[in-house]
């Protein structure tokens, strides 16, 4: 890729942020609401998801390939809702005091321009929920008995088993990053159930969700351009009530096939190396700038 494509891709994924403000108001508030009350007539995602297996009758496992929808191509976050911030119509989240203050708190330190995470600071991967609201480029992987959701940032890969497994026995389950995911097509639709989650950050100055958290989700493509996903999000130590939100996701513009997916990690770059200050904030070791262009590729 010659640096000019390069610097379109960064500007790209550097405006993402922006979109996902400019896009968040697409979904109607009566839609938000009617979505929001599924979460809520379910004590637990295992029983949302059981309700959505019944309602599609079982769902199908492995379905013949020709039957499996077309989400071929790369992808970027497109907009939606977040895990903190009111939905369409206004509806907030319900937390829980201890969220509530952890909230408050990160809203305060960036304020004073503080801000540490204690996992992408220091380069470790998202995680999940986190990982449905990063900008970085994505790739479905589309098979009868999984599929892969990807993104570039240090080779993150979601495996949804839809060959008719189960989770673990509960005494083989331990936490991961992206959790351990289960599901079914319903039509086009993939519905998703995913457990065995991490204690960690779910951003800058947001709270820390539970090993406790489950989710489940519903991916189905809105149109040639768009995937658009229905999350709901299970976590007492959260939320007093189970919390909702759609995102979406558009198709980037790659008809010259220049454009791939690559593996990046930000340890590849020493000027990257971060580290905590006194404060409470985010600082880089021996980091120093030039003036002159380093690069030896030529100009085009």
């Amino acid at each position: 890729m010659t640096r000019i494509s390069r610097l379109a891709v960064l500007a790209f994924v550097a405006l993402a942020p922006a979109v996902v403000v400019a896009q968040g108001g697409r979904q109607s508030p009566a839609e938000f609401q009617r979505m929001l009350a599924m979460g809520l007539e379910h004590r637990t995602a295992s029983d949302l998801y059981s309700a959505l297996k019944a309602a599609a009758r079982g769902g199908r496992q492995s379905p013949p390939y020709g039957q499996l929808p077309d989400w071929s191509g790369l992808w970027t976050a497109a907009g939606g809702g977040t895990f903190f911030s009111p939905g369409p119509g206004g509806a907030a989240p319900k937390l829980t005091p201890a969220a509530a203050a952890m909230l408050k708190q990160g809203a305060e330190l960036e304020a004073k321009g503080i801000s540490y995470d204690e996992n992408l600071s220091e380069c470790g991967p998202p995680g999940f929920p986190r990982w449905l609201v990063i900008p970085f480029l994505r790739e479905f992987i589309v098979r009868p008995e999984e599929t892969w959701l990807s993104s570039e940032t240090t080779n993150n890969i979601r495996r949804i088993y839809t060959d008719g497994r189960g989770h673990p026995p509960a005494e083989e389950r331990y936490p991961l990053y992206y959790g351990d995911s289960i599901g079914f097509w319903d039509g086009p639709k993939l519905v998703i159930h995913t457990n065995q989650l991490m204690a960690r950050s779910m951003g800058r100055g947001q709270p820390a969700q539970s090993e406790q958290m489950e989710t489940v989700e519903i991916w189905q493509k809105a149109d040639a351009g768009t995937i658009e996903t229905d999350v709901w999000v299970y976590d007492p130590a959260l939320y007093v009530e189970p919390w909702y939100m759609k995102r979406r996701y558009s198709q980037v513009p790659n008809d010259d096939t220049s454009l791939r997916i690559r593996y990046w990690n930000c340890n590849e770059n020493p000027n990257n190396d971060v580290f905590k200050t006194p404060d409470g904030s985010t600082n880089y070791k021996d980091l120093t700038f030039t003036d002159k262009d380093n690069s030896t590729e030529p100009s085009r």
